[in-house]
């Protein structure tokens, strides 16, 4: 049971440290199997920026007196999961839409998560470990705007080539 704020923050730094690491082999599959070059290249670059995050999250436990531990998170690896499915039935262009839905629901999530960790991190009296938080919640609500523009880029391609 979590009984307290504190607790409450080191298991979202858990479940966040887990889902990134999750999550940077996921997106380097998403970058292989994507044929459309601007998606592809956008999830390798997300990939390396996503090797930082865990790179920052060690630093977080670190300022907040803790061991870097993994807590398994359900949504990400429901999504990878539901990924994995799908991508063994379809390719071309379904798969790179499909790959850039999958993408944009991780940002969310992220962004959800880590807007909640730099809040309890701020409130508990840790500002580096907050300003980590944020720097790494500036960077996945960018993410979010570049996958949802190469999303849409991609859907006027294909429906005026229809």
């Amino acid at each position: 049971m979590t009984d307290n704020m504190e607790k409450l923050l080191v298991e979202g730094l858990q479940e966040m440290y887990y889902a990134e690491q999750q999550l940077e082999s996921a997106l380097e599959t998403m970058a292989r199997q994507t044929e459309n070059e601007e998606a592809s290249q956008g999830f390798s670059e997300h990939r390396e920026e996503t090797r930082e995050q865990v790179q920052r999250l060690e630093q977080v436990f670190e300022q907040i007196g803790q061991n870097p531990e993994t807590r398994e998170e359900q949504v990400v690896k429901s999504l990878i999961e539901e990924h994995e499915a799908f991508a063994e039935d379809n390719d071309g262009e379904v798969l790179d839409r499909y790959n850039m839905a999958t993408g944009q629901k991780v940002e969310h999530y992220e962004i959800a998560a880590y807007g909640n960790l730099t809040s309890l991190a701020g409130k508990a009296g840790y500002d580096d470990a907050a300003d980590l938080l944020s720097e790494t919640l500036d960077e996945e609500e960018a993410a979010l705007e570049e996958v949802t523009q190469v999303s849409e880029q991609f859907d006027e391609r294909e429906i005026s080539s229809d």
